[in-house]
């Protein structure tokens, strides 16, 4: 009888150890960059937690990163709410003193930026799954080297933002509980980020988290316009189910921009997606001149960095990864190739795209109307601040715009050419004359990343003017009239304003803009203070705008306003 229950026991507790689900065991800690160390060695390393109430064997288990995969050949019987760390044979031994560690062949490359963990049980079932990126550290020193990546919340591994750089003075935690854990519900649904054609009859939809992959699988929650195409069929994606693959019921016309509606889609957590439209289409080849060189800013400011502005002048949609950026040499030789992006991406036309190393600095330093338009490269080509070229490649090497620039393009009268970006004036004309570009004007900061230039000017002659609304105006931040707007519009680049704001009795009480560099279009404002930012009293005031540009033309504007408030 005694052996009898003792074979069931062994039975049972085999059985619940073979029978793993998602999520029983997660990627809980991941030291992609380990150099330079802060206090831990400078070792790779993948730590897994058991989240479940039953102890799992991780025997015959893999972890992959999509191209090797590493195979756990010894008994390890991890028991429930502990740890073990995974790392490679030669950087093992230097991680044992912080725990159960496990070496393995093949250990997965763990990329800084941008690279995939795939945990699966010894049947081969999908465990857990991880798309890391350098910008999670939220930190420029952290993401530098030396700190890990920490799950926030072990029990919610498939929400989003659930993860952080490490804040333990070691710069992580193996074998630990993560310095950053804390409860991180999620209470937002799922975003759907963009959408693209994988070939006629497949398109891919993209969403910022992993969803409940039974409410994506069903067809009638997505529609796409044009009679003749329909939802036959909708795969969640694996490993991550933040993708969902639509089969069309007819073939995508090329270069044909179709919108996707999705009616609803839940994340892991049950928060439903509300009904949400997005651009699809099959690309097209780019050719020479679809895609140009829009915008550069070559001389940041300290601790600032560049960036490169492409716009789709063309008629085709063209995917970011068939395109490559570099230098070309003093010899004429193109150098080092540059992937704008290793994933698929559209740019339809009309579109922007900003490439640059640190987006989120650009999007800080910049009016950015469009945060979605900018793709970070692990390392942009060379821009020396005196002169030096661009060129832009398709898959096949042919130059589909290429910019060679020289500081004197810019606008003579700027005394610091530090964190101002070139504008290209008109995108229909030739990129590589001085005429066609300019300092982008003082009203934006200077740069126009991911939206039309300040200096944009198509082939048009327009009449310079200025306007000035309203006539009355309250600067009691009643949200009503709280400024006062002075908008310009001039026929060409090259031109300065002055602005001052005279009492009635002609003495200047406030200088609203001092030689301040315009575009095309924009505007200043005032909101009502004297040069000491008191507030000035109610009465009538008259703004002095002057204009000139290097021609030595100059045009003065004056216009009457008053200024009340409202009596509370």
């Amino acid at each position: 009888m005694k052996n009898t229950l003792l074979a069931i026991a062994i039975f049972l507790y085999s059985s619940h150890l073979a029978a793993q689900s998602r999520y029983d065991v997660v990627i809980n800690e991941i030291m992609s960059n380990p150099s330079p160390s802060v206090g831990l060695p400078e070792v790779k390393y993948i730590e897994l937690l058991n989240v479940s109430s039953a102890p799992v064997e991780l025997k015959s288990w893999t972890l992959s990163d999509g191209s090797s995969t590493a195979l756990i050949r010894t008994d390890f019987t991890l028991q429930p709410d502990s740890f073990v760390i995974i790392s490679s044979a030669s950087g093992s031994a230097a991680l044992t003193v912080y725990g159960n560690v496990i070496s393995v062949t093949n250990f997965p490359t763990l990329r800084v930026n941008g690279d995939r963990v795939i945990l699966r049980s010894a049947d081969n079932t999908l465990i857990h799954a991880v798309e890391y990126y350098r910008s999670w550290h939220g930190n420029e020193v952290k993401s530098n080297g030396g700190w890990s990546l920490e799950m926030t919340d072990a029990k919610n591994p498939c929400g989003g933002g659930n993860w952080k750089s490490s804040n333990d003075l070691r710069g992580g935690t193996p074998g630990l509980r993560n310095s950053v854990a804390a409860e991180n519900k999620d209470e937002d649904p799922p975003v759907l980020v963009q959408s693209y054609a994988e070939d006629s009859m497949h398109v891919i939809l993209v969403f910022n988290e992993p969803l409940d992959s039974a409410v994506a699988a069903v067809t009638h929650h997505y529609a796409i316009s044009g009679n003749a195409v329909i939802i036959e069929e909708a795969e969640p994606l694996a490993p991550l189910f933040d993708r969902v693959r639509l089969v069309v019921s007819a073939p995508l016309e090329k270069n044909k921009i179709y919108e996707v509606t999705v009616q609803s889609a839940g994340d892991c957590a049950g928060n439903l997606l509300a009904p949400a439209v997005v651009r699809t289409g099959l690309a097209g080849e780019a050719q020479p001149q679809d895609i140009v060189f829009n915008e550069i800013l070559f001389n940041p400011p300290e601790n600032g960095t560049d960036y490169i502005e492409l716009y789709n002048r063309g008629k085709q949609i063209i995917n970011s990864k068939n395109l490559w950026i570099t230098n070309r040499s003093s010899a004429g030789n193109p150098g080092t190739l540059r992937q704008l992006s290793q994933g698929d991406r559209l740019i339809f036309p009309g579109d922007f795209i900003v490439l640059t190393e640190n987006a989120n600095w650009v999007r800080q330093q910049f009016i950015t109307p469009h945060p979605d338009a900018f793709i970070e490269l692990s390392t942009m080509p060379s821009l020396p601040n005196q002169s030096g070229n661009v060129v832009l490649l398709n898959n096949a090497g042919d130059v589909i715009d290429e910019l060679k620039y020289e500081e004197k393009w810019h606008f003579p009268l700027i005394t610091n050419y530090k964190g101002v970006a070139l504008e290209r004036i008109n995108p229909d004309k030739s990129g590589s004359e001085k005429s066609n570009w300019f300092s982008a004007a003082s009203s934006v900061n200077y740069g126009t990343p991911g939206y039309r230039n300040s200096q944009f000017r198509a082939d048009l002659q327009l009449q310079g003017d200025i306007h000035i609304s309203p006539n009355v105006f309250s600067p009691d931040n009643d949200g009503y009239d709280d400024f006062l707007s002075i908008g310009y519009h001039f026929p060409g680049q090259g031109y300065v304003c002055s602005i001052t704001a005279f009492d009635a009795a002609g003495r200047p009480v406030k200088k609203i803009v001092q030689n301040g560099i315009c575009g095309l279009t924009g505007n200043f404002r005032w909101d009502g203070l004297d040069e000491n930012n008191q507030r000035l009293p109610v009465g009538i005031y008259i703004i002095l705008t002057e204009v000139y540009n290097l021609q030595g033309k100059t045009k003065k504007f004056k216009t009457a306003v008053t200024l009340a408030r409202n009596i509370r």
